[in-house]
């Protein structure tokens, strides 16, 4: 593994980290009916996880050398609360195997520090993922 193409996949993460910062946010925003509460304030705790992880990213690649993306992963389009909490699942889900391929790259890098950050950063998004998993539970359609 050289270090660009480690580079471009932590810019990879960093892009998905935004979209899902931009993701909470706006949904958090347009959840409507009875679940409202309770997904709103879900969503913006989530998102503030999310920049963390972000600013974690950014830093990182500018340690290596390289120049953190401004550019978002595509933001997905959700009208009600089930489907908000179905993109949601989709992209934690697309996250943890990101994350568990990134991890074995840092290992094979020899940045064990960032293995170990990212191994943290899987156990929050088994957690958001587990969160939606539960919200969606007997959740209307």
């Amino acid at each position: 593994m050289d270090r660009e193409t480690f580079i471009q996949g932590l810019n990879e993460d960093l892009a998905h980290e935004y979209e899902a910062v931009i993701t909470y946010t706006t949904f958090a925003a347009r959840v409507k009916g009875p679940h409202r509460p309770a997904l709103r304030a879900f969503f913006l705790e989530e998102a503030k996880e999310e920049l963390e992880h972000a600013q974690f990213l950014a830093d990182k690649i500018v340690a290596l050398g390289g120049v953190p993306t401004t550019q978002p992963a595509r933001i997905p389009e959700a009208e009600t609360p089930r489907a908000m909490l179905e993109a949601i699942l989709k992209a934690e889900t697309e996250t943890l195997a990101r994350y568990a391929e990134r991890m074995r790259q840092a290992e094979a890098f020899g940045d064990l520090g960032l293995a170990a950050r990212i191994h943290a950063m899987i156990e929050d998004e088994t957690e958001h993922k587990e969160e939606v998993e539960k919200h969606l539970l007997g959740f209307p359609g």
